[in-house]
């Protein structure tokens, strides 16, 4: 009975050990198809000028008043929308506080976020300053921005993109974004209206 036992787990022990047993294997993305980056240069009804990405469709802006203007853009196949907040407002003064009020919005997302990079945005040619922001980590924005001639103009913009934030899936989609995005605000320029 013994003989037969030992036989039995030499057998499994056999078996068990076959080169076709399986190895996991390492994580994988999704492939992602996207063009090359090239751009066009296209007027807002806000009062700026923008260098988009050809992949991004420019939607109408809504304008509300004189001072205000939201304008949504498209961003195609990366599935999501460019979202920008134009405010001309009225005096220097109020400057720091709008400043404040766009870099609460980051702040907002402090808590999902591993680690919120920045960029300065400085062109004194084109009197456009600013700062580019972006989140690493699960959070719903990975993308926020704003730019102001320091004088009279301000807009704020943040990337919302159509699905569940899972931060190592997306990031082929943040990285090809990122350079589009990058390519935006390093090119901004204000309307004269």
């Amino acid at each position: 009975m013994n003989k037969l036992i030992y036989s039995f787990l030499f057998l499994l022990l056999l078996v068990a050990c076959d080169e076709a047993t399986p190895v996991p294997k390492p994580p994988t993305y999704l492939k992602l198809d996207f063009p090359d980056h090239a751009y066009r240069q296209v007027q807002s009804d806000c009062p700026y000028s923008l260098k988009l990405a050809n992949i991004f469709n420019y939607r109408t802006a809504q304008k509300q008043g004189s001072t205000y203007c939201t304008q949504e853009i498209d961003l195609g196949p990366v599935n999501g929308s460019l979202f920008m907040y134009y405010l001309n407002f009225p005096n220097n003064d109020s400057l720091a506080e709008i400043i404040n009020f766009a870099n609460d919005k980051v702040d907002e997302h402090k808590i999902k976020a591993d680690k919120i990079d920045f960029e300065q945005i400085i062109d004194k040619e084109n009197k456009v300053y600013g700062t580019f922001f972006e989140l690493k980590g699960n959070v719903a924005t990975n993308f926020q921005f704003y730019l102001t001639d320091s004088t009279n103009n301000f807009v704020r913009g943040e990337v919302l993109l159509n699905c569940k934030p899972n931060y190592d899936s997306l990031r082929p989609v943040l990285e090809y974004l990122k350079v589009d995005l990058l390519e935006l605000v390093h090119h901004f320029k204000w309307s004269k209206k």
